[in-house]
């Protein structure tokens, strides 16, 4: 079970609140309350016991996240027709707080907001993964997009690797749990995604 009532993390979460709602010009400490709330929340997660529990919304998080990506590849294509443009194509987890996460408390929106942001959370600035930007990436399979191109294909590094042998996690999996500021238990509750497209004319 995992504690989200903690004394010492609910006073971090205010604490991250509080500045979020301020004008802040140096995100040095901001990365550091992030950094220590996630450490708290992934020191529970982590447990055997506690992985079992949440091994079937890690399922169904990567599931979802898999078809968002694909979406997103897909469109990527569609809109790539006129080689004179470029076309980049972005996955976001939902601006909006999950509604199906165990901790439904007043200020989590807030809270989240923090989390989604760039310049609190700087190696999100692209999203769950890198960007698929065309012509560049027009050679690159979907299944290379996500990782499952090479051996083995699993991105479960973190986790306990008995429990999640077989699972198939992509790499946006590893990206967000590994390389961002999100807790396990922030995003593996996510459902809705968000897609962003931009085209620009190639220099020439």
């Amino acid at each position: 079970m995992i504690h989200y009532d903690d004394h010492a993390l609910q006073l971090i979460e205010s604490e991250i609140i509080n500045m979020y709602s301020t004008d802040v010009s140096d995100y040095t400490q901001c990365e550091c309350l992030l950094d220590i709330r996630r450490r708290l929340l992934n020191d529970q997660a982590l447990t055997r016991k506690n992985q079992e529990e949440l091994l079937p919304h890690i399922i169904a998080f990567n599931d979802a996240l898999r078809d968002a990506l694909e979406l997103v590849y897909n469109q990527a294509h569609e809109f790539y027709d006129k080689p004179d443009f470029e076309v980049e194509g972005k996955c976001f987890l939902s601006s909006y707080y999950p509604s199906t996460h165990p901790f439904q408390q007043e200020k989590r929106q807030d809270l989240w907001n923090a989390l989604l942001d760039p310049g609190w959370n700087p190696l999100y600035h692209s999203g769950v993964t890198h960007s698929i930007v065309l012509p560049r990436d027009l050679d690159i399979s979907f299944n290379s997009f996500i990782g499952m191109d090479c051996p083995p294909p699993n991105w479960n590094e973190g986790l306990d690797p008995e429990l999640t042998k077989d699972l198939h996690l992509i790499n946006a999996f590893h990206n967000l749990f590994d390389h961002t500021k999100f807790a396990l238990t922030d995003f593996i509750f996510v459902r809705d995604f968000e897609r962003d497209f931009t085209m620009s004319l190639v220099k020439k």
